[in-house]
């Protein structure tokens, strides 16, 4: 099998429904960054792998400029619908573009991103953009499904959502043009040592709030994914939206938000 590489088409057709589909990020998320990093609103901040810029408006407030950089355009296009006039600057281009003359930052983030990525050559490249005192952090998250547990309200059933996924596009993961058999790459931490970088410094952030979800919202949540895009369905993606709305039968659903962990790095 064809080893996988990146393709434009890996998240074709996802922003709109990123945005409806995804949990936000929460304000105690900025909060613990704040407080570890010591920011008082100058500095800069790069979001790397943005989408929709989610993570970026989040944390713009807390430095003197923002630049968001992702290969998707209409991620940015989102992106920039969503920040209005705040200060900051939206680029289209790969992490293995960098530094592509943006300067240097007080953080670079990488959120939910760094896995889409060649890790060792955007690990190398992103180390000198970091200013004295510097820090990378990288954001892990699960934000387009929640937890079970004690609900008011009935869990999405996402084990019958994901073979529905199965049935139509088969039991390998779709990633883009290529496919995942074995899911996306690990090993950050390794690739992290190996580049110069000291740490971890890890930040858990407990949430652990129920949100009530939409039928909407969970059809959003399964076509935000590359693995489910909505390009990836050809010409059966009208019957798979209908079939995917039938096996949730109008909702609402219920949710319990995961818990979101920052890890810091130095270099």
């Amino acid at each position: 099998m064809t080893p996988w590489e990146w393709d434009r088409s890996l998240f074709a057709g996802t922003a709109r429904h990123y945005v409806v589909g995804r949990l936000p990020y929460p304000p105690e998320l900025a909060d613990a960054l704040r407080d570890a990093l010591g920011l008082d609103g100058t500095g800069r901040l790069l979001d790397v792998g943005c989408g929709p810029g989610s993570l970026t408006l989040l944390l713009a407030p807390l430095y003197s400029a923002s630049v968001g950089v992702d290969p998707d355009s209409d991620m940015l296009a989102e992106a920039a619908r969503a920040a209005g006039s705040a200060p900051v600057q939206w680029r289209q281009l790969r992490a293995e573009d960098l530094p592509a003359d943006l300067g240097t930052f007080r953080t670079v983030v990488f959120a939910q991103s760094f896995h889409w990525m060649d890790q060792p050559l955007v690990a190398e490249r992103v180390r000198p953009m970091l200013a004295a005192g510097g820090v990378w952090v990288h954001v892990a998250a699960m934000t387009h499904r929640g937890l079970d547990g004690d609900l008011p309200l009935p869990h999405p059933p996402w084990d019958r959502i994901d073979q529905l996924v199965v049935d139509y596009l088969g039991p390998v993961r779709r990633a883009g043009c290529g496919v995942l058999p074995e899911g996306t790459r690990g090993g950050e931490e390794d690739v992290m040592r190996a580049a110069g970088y000291r740490g971890p410094e890890r930040l858990v952030v407990p949430r652990g709030e129920v949100v009530e979800r939409t039928t909407d919202d969970v059809v959003a949540a399964v076509l935000s994914l590359s693995s489910s895009a909505p390009h990836l369905f050809g010409d059966r993606f009208v019957a798979f939206e209908r079939d995917l709305r039938e096996l949730l039968g109008g909702g609402p659903f219920a949710e319990r938000a995961r818990d979101v962990t920052a890890v810091i790095w130095r270099p």
